[in-house]
């Protein structure tokens, strides 16, 4: 069955369940997306396997990361197409090589920083980097900070504080940096993104979305910034329309220029929760659902034994 999702300009064919996994290999869950500048997609995900490297096609590459990784979270890909990868489990930072060798960690494994102290970190989310190598990381679940890092992973300064006002933050989900250096976090409980430029200096908002948890965007000319909202949380709203779980399309200036997806769960093609996404050189969309945590946040039983989807593949249809 063919399932077309999306708006305007912006409509997509849905692959569900991409990428064909070996026998007895599975996700558990997908934190996060990537793709490199061949278009090889990088999952990094919550199962035996953490970062599992698929070719365009979803055929499986390479995989890494085994015992290395406590609780996959984000992933961003540099422009010479080594990794920086999240683990908000054992609260670190680490640079690797597309093959899985590690270049750098930055924090001590299993030593977080005390809870919303601001020092780095206390389970960080996200990292991204700025057009001249510098390092932002989002931290996170157990801190309301951004700290920016030279490229030799020495730490700059840090801004941020616990709250609702412009430079505050409830969960420090996700960061990007476009080309001209702004930074860009989804600031997830306070249901937006703020824009900052290098220094921290808050220069504006996106508002108008709920739980902004995946972020990504394109380069070049006209850069537009994809979201993955994942919508309710609670049993309590988890059946309100209108609020996700969906993936948003903005350009920088904060415009929204399109939506795909939808909450009224009647489709195949209905989100779950959408945390991490990817966009291609063909301008596909990758996505990875953190299906488990979220469905048991809403108070569904979901047995140890079942496949939940993580993987979507969304191709553009021009």
């Amino acid at each position: 069955m063919t399932i077309i999702i999306g708006e305007g300009d912006y409509r997509y064919d849905v692959t569900e369940n991409w990428g064909t996994l070996p026998d007895g290999w599975r996700y558990g869950e997908v934190a996060a997306v990537g793709v490199d500048s061949k278009d090889n997609v990088y999952v990094f995900n919550r199962g035996k396997h953490p970062m599992i490297v698929f070719d365009r096609a979803g055929n499986v590459l390479r995989s890494w990361g085994e015992n290395i990784f406590a609780r996959p979270h984000g992933i961003h890909v540099a422009p010479d197409d080594t990794l920086w990868c999240t683990d908000d489990g054992d609260h670190t930072v680490r640079h690797m090589t597309a093959d899985g060798r590690m270049l750098l960690e930055i924090g001590v494994p299993g030593e977080p920083a005390p809870y919303m102290s601001g020092d780095p970190f206390h389970r960080c989310t996200h990292t991204a980097l700025s057009p001249t190598g510098d390092l932002y990381v989002a931290d996170g679940y157990g801190n309301a900070r951004v700290h920016k890092y030279a490229p030799d992973g020495k730490l700059q300064f840090s801004w941020g504080e616990p709250g609702t006002e412009p430079g505050e933050f409830n969960i420090v989900h996700n960061i990007c940096c476009d080309e001209d250096g702004w930074v860009y976090v989804a600031d997830r409980e306070n249901h937006r993104i703020q824009v900052f430029d290098g220094n921290g200096r808050f220069e504006t908002q996106w508002n108008n979305m709920h739980r902004p948890c995946g972020l990504c965007m394109t380069r070049g000319r006209n850069p537009i910034a994809y979201i993955g909202e994942t919508g309710p949380s609670m049993a309590v709203n988890a059946n309100h329309p209108g609020i996700g779980p969906r993936i948003s399309l903005w350009t920088l200036d904060g415009r929204r220029i399109a939506r795909a997806g939808d909450a009224t769960r009647q489709k195949p093609s209905q989100f779950i929760a959408p945390h991490g996404l990817a966009v291609d050189s063909r301008g596909d969309i990758y996505v990875g659902e953190v299906s488990r945590t979220a469905m048991k946040n809403k108070g569904s039983p979901i047995p140890d034994e079942q496949d939940i989807r993580c993987m979507q593949k969304l191709v553009r249809i021009t």
